[in-house]
């Protein structure tokens, strides 16, 4: 409960009036929880991508710093970016991808025979961008980003099926272990910001989010 606490913005919940350990406990582990999410099924995503594409390209992960997959199709090299979704990242992250598809594309140009281009694409496993066409690279969303590693335009909607039935089958476990989680945390938090009478002590909250080490 303590390191939940240490990485949430204790203000934000005081401004939406929360007055309950469990409603607070609650929020601050859900808002943990959707970042985790965010980031681990992204990686699934990805992980997912490469093994689509090693199957049917005979695709694989890239040595090359920021490259995730590389593959070779009608004479043409493509080294890949892949991310979540098309709102990934700011214009310093979007400058060390660049620079990184340069250096890629340097070392690749240099071991790949001379009727081969090398193409590079930011692939985003969600989303839509109208312009695919970045200059220095292609910026391929959704379902054209799985059509590209796939070869099939349908493959966008078909692994949602699959993934809902392993949803499914977790569900129940991951409700039975969240409530315990709910509950030990509630208790923690009461026993270490609450008075006697139960109200919460925020600027005890504060403090310890926030104060000196």
């Amino acid at each position: 409960m303590k390191e939940v606490l240490k990485r949430k913005n204790p203000y934000l919940f005081k401004v939406k009036y929360i007055s309950t350990a469990g409603d607070f406990v609650k929020t601050i582990l859900d808002a943990f929880l959707s970042s985790q999410e965010e980031s681990l099924f992204g990686s699934f995503l990805e992980e997912l991508a490469v093994f689509v594409c090693n199957y049917v390209y005979n695709g694989n992960k890239s040595s090359s710093e920021g490259i995730d997959l590389e593959f070779e199709k009608d004479n043409t090299k493509y080294i890949v970016s892949i991310k979540s979704g098309p709102n990934w990242g700011n214009s310093s992250q979007i400058k060390r991808m660049i620079d990184n598809f340069k250096k890629a594309k340097r070392i690749l140009g240099t071991n790949t025979s001379a009727s081969s281009n090398v193409i590079a694409v930011n692939g985003c496993c969600y989303g839509k961008d109208s312009t695919p066409d970045k200059g220095n690279y292609l910026k391929l969303c959704g379902q054209r980003f799985w059509a590209f590693v796939s070869g099939n335009d349908n493959l966008y909607t078909e692994i949602i099926e699959p993934l809902g039935h392993k949803a499914k089958e977790k569900n129940e476990q991951f409700v039975e272990e969240y409530s315990k989680v709910i509950n030990r945390f509630s208790f923690e938090f009461m026993e270490m910001f609450c008075d006697a009478s139960g109200a919460i002590l925020w600027e005890k909250v504060i403090q310890f989010n926030s104060g000196k080490e």
